[in-house]
C-alpha cells in the first residue's frame, strides 16, 4: 500500500565528505554578512539609534508587509497556473508553459517603467488613449499598488517553477487512491495534492519573499520606501558605509524570519511514496465548461507581465527607428550574458547538492544551519554583496579583483538559493529506499547518487539551472561593479541606456534578453518528464 510519511525518523550519521562539502558552501555564502557585521562593529552605540529610529521601524514594516502581500499574490496566481500547464487539458499548454515562466527574465526595473509608462497617471499609453473619453487623469501607480503589482507580476514565475517541478515528480498513485474512495477532484486536490506540494510552495514563495526585500530597482521607480532603496541612498550620500550596513544587518534580520517562517511552514514532512519509485504520468484533468475561464485566466497573467512590457519596449524602439536613432550591434553583449550565466548556472548547482542532500537525508540541527545559511546573500541588495568582495579583493586579494571568477562567485552568493530550494523540494519526493537498495547492491554513495538520485530528481535539476541563469542574466549591481574592465553585458546596456534616457538604445538588448532566455527556457522545459503531451 501506497502510504505517505511524514513523520521524522531518526537520520543516520552523514558522510564526512558531504558534511565538508557543506560547511565550505555555507561559509562561502556567509562571506558578505562577515562583511557586514565588521562595518556594523565600527557603528559604536550609534548602532541602536538607528536600528529604532520611527523612520528605519517605518522601513521595516513597509519591507514586511511588501514581501508578505507579493508572496501571497504571486503563490494565488502560481499554483493554479502550474496545475493548469501540468495536469489539464488546456489548449496550448506548451505554449502557455513558456510564456507564463518568461516574466521571470525582464529586469524589475525595465518592467515597472514599463508598467508606469503604461499605466501611470498622467501621459501613459493608456491615460492618453481615455483622454479622448474625457479622462485626465488616472489613479496614481506610484507608492504600495505599483510596487505590488509590478513585483508580483515579475516574481511569481519562482513559485511556477518550484510547483511545477514538484507536479512533474509527484507519484499520481496518491491522487488515484484518494478518488478510489470516492473524492472529487476538488476535493483530491485540496486533501492530497496541495499538501504535497506545501514544501515546493514554501521555497518558491521564500524565493519571491527574498526577492522582493532585495529589488531595487521598483522600489525606487514607484517611490516605495522599502530597505534596498534607503540603503543605496545612504551609500550613495555618504562615504561612511557604516550606517548603510546597520541597514543592511536590518534587512539579513527580516531574511532570517522569512527563513524561519519557511522551516516552519514545511514542518519536517516527508513527500514521498513507499512504491518502486518509478515515474508515471498521472490523468490528465478534462476543464470541460473551465476551458475559457483558465484561457481567460491564462492570457490575463501573460498580457500584463509579458506582453505590455515587451509592447512598450517595442514602441521605445519603433519610436527610436523613426527619429532615426543609429543602434549598435549587441552580439557580443548576448554572449558575454549567456557565458557568466552559464557558469553561474553550473557552479550554483554544484554547490548546492551537497547542501540540499545533506538538509533533506540527514535532518538535524546541522543540516538546517547550513541550509538555512545559504539564503542569506539572496536577502542582500545586490551592491552590498559586490561592495563586500571589492573590501575583500582590494585589500586581501588583489589578483581577484575585477576578474570573472570573482564575479561569477558574487552572482552564486546572490542566487544560491534557487538551486537549493528547487533540488530540496524534488529530494523530498524521493524515497531514500532506492537510493538503499543501490547501496545494499554495492554501489557506493557517489555511484548511488550519480545512477539514482540525480536522474530521478532532473527536473529539479533543471528548474534550478534555469532560475539561475535566468536571474544572473539580468543582474545589474554586482555587474557594475565586479566585471573586469570592459566587460558589459545585456543588463548592464540596457541600464545605462535607460539610466541617460535612451530608451531606444536600451530596446534592443532589452528584447535579446528576453529571446535569448526564452529559447533556453523552451531547451528545459522540453526534457521535463511528460513534455511530449504539454501540446
Amino acid at each position: 500500500m501506497v502510504t505517505l510519511l511524514t513523520r521524522l525518523i531518526p537520520s543516520p550519521r552523514p558522510p564526512l565528505p558531504l558534511v565538508l562539502a557543506s560547511i565550505l558552501v555555507a561559509s562561502a555564502m556567509l562571506f558578505p554578512l562577515a562583511y557586514l557585521v565588521i562595518r556594523t562593529a565600527g557603528v559604536g552605540d550609534g548602532v541602536w539609534d538607528l536600528l529604532l529610529h520611527p523612520r528605519t521601524i517605518r522601513v521595516f514594516v513597509n519591507s514586511a508587509l511588501l514581501a508578505l502581500a507579493v508572496t501571497v499574490a504571486s503563490t494565488l496566481i502560481a499554483v493554479p497556473l502550474a496545475f493548469l500547464t501540468v495536469r489539464t487539458d488546456l489548449p496550448g499548454r506548451r505554449f502557455w508553459s513558456v510564456a507564463t515562466a518568461l516574466p521571470l527574465v525582464i529586469p524589475s526595473y525595465v518592467g515597472s517603467f514599463a508598467i508606469i509608462a503604461a499605466l501611470g497617471p498622467k501621459g501613459s499609453i493608456l491615460q492618453t488613449w481615455l483622454e479622448l473619453l474625457g479622462v485626465q487623469r488616472l489613479p496614481s501607480i506610484y507608492g504600495w499598488p505599483g510596487a505590488l503589482l509590478s513585483l508580483t507580476l515579475f516574481s511569481y514565475p519562482y513559485v511556477l517553477l518550484t510547483v511545477r517541478a514538484s507536479l512533474l515528480s509527484l507519484d499520481p498513485a496518491l491522487e488515484e487512491a484518494s478518488r478510489s474512495l470516492g473524492h472529487g477532484r476538488w476535493q483530491t486536490f485540496i486533501r492530497v495534492t496541495l499538501p504535497l506540494l506545501k514544501s515546493s510552495i514554501a521555497a518558491g514563495g521564500l524565493l519571491v519573499a527574498l526577492y522582493t526585500l532585495r529589488d531595487f530597482g521598483t522600489p525606487s521607480l514607484m517611490r516605495f520606501d522599502s530597505f534596498t532603496r534607503v540603503i543605496y541612498i545612504q551609500y550613495q550620500s555618504s562615504f561612511d558605509r557604516s550606517m548603510a550596513a546597520v541597514l543592511s544587518i536590518s534587512l539579513v534580520g527580516l531574511a532570517a524570519i522569512l527563513l524561519i517562517l519557511e522551516y516552519l511552514a514545511r514542518s519536517g514532512g516527508r513527500y514521498y511514496t513507499s512504491g518502486t519509485g518509478s515515474r508515471r504520468s498521472p490523468g490528465t484533468v478534462e476543464l470541460g465548461r473551465w476551458r475559457w475561464p483558465a484561457l481567460l485566466f491564462c492570457t490575463t497573467i501573460v498580457g500584463l507581465s509579458l506582453v505590455m512590457p515587451l509592447s512598450v519596449i517595442t514602441y521605445w524602439l519603433v519610436r527610436g527607428l523613426s527619429a532615426g536613432e543609429q543602434l549598435t550591434p549587441v552580439w557580443h553583449l548576448a554572449a558575454n550574458s549567456i557565458y557568466v550565466s552559464g557558469l553561474t548556472a553550473l557552479v550554483a548547482m554544484l554547490a548546492a547538492i551537497p547542501v540540499a542532500s545533506l538538509s533533506v537525508r540527514f535532518p538535524g540541527l546541522l543540516s538546517n544551519l547550513l541550509e538555512r545559511s545559504t539564503y542569506i546573500g539572496f536577502a542582500l541588495p545586490g551592491i552590498v554583496v559586490a561592495l563586500s568582495l571589492v573590501f575583500f579583493g582590494v585589500t586581501y586579494a588583489m589578483p581577484l579583483y575585477q576578474s570573472t571568477a570573482m564575479l561569477i562567485f558574487a552572482y552564486v552568493v546572490l542566487f544560491i538559493p534557487q538551486a537549493v530550494g528547487t533540488i530540496r523540494a524534488s529530494l523530498l519526493q524521493l524515497s531514500p529506499q532506492l537510493e538503499e537498495a543501490a547501496r545494499s547492491l554495492g554501489a557506493t554513495p557517489w555511484r548511488a547518487m550519480r545512477t539514482v538520485t540525480l536522474p530521478l530528481i532532473s527536473p529539479g535539476l533543471l528548474t534550478g539551472a534555469s532560475l539561475v541563469f535566468l536571474t544572473t542574466m539580468k543582474e545589474l549591481p554586482a555587474t557594475l561593479l565586479l566585471a573586469p574592465t570592459g566587460f558589459s553585458t545585456l543588463a548592464t546596456r540596457v541600464w545605462s541606456a535607460t539610466d541617460d534616457v535612451y530608451f531606444a538604445r536600451a530596446a534592443i538588448p532589452a528584447l535579446l534578453l528576453v529571446g535569448v532566455s526564452a529559447l533556453s527556457m523552451m531547451i528545459i522545459l522540453s526534457q521535463e518528464p511528460g513534455s511530449d503531451e504539454n501540446g
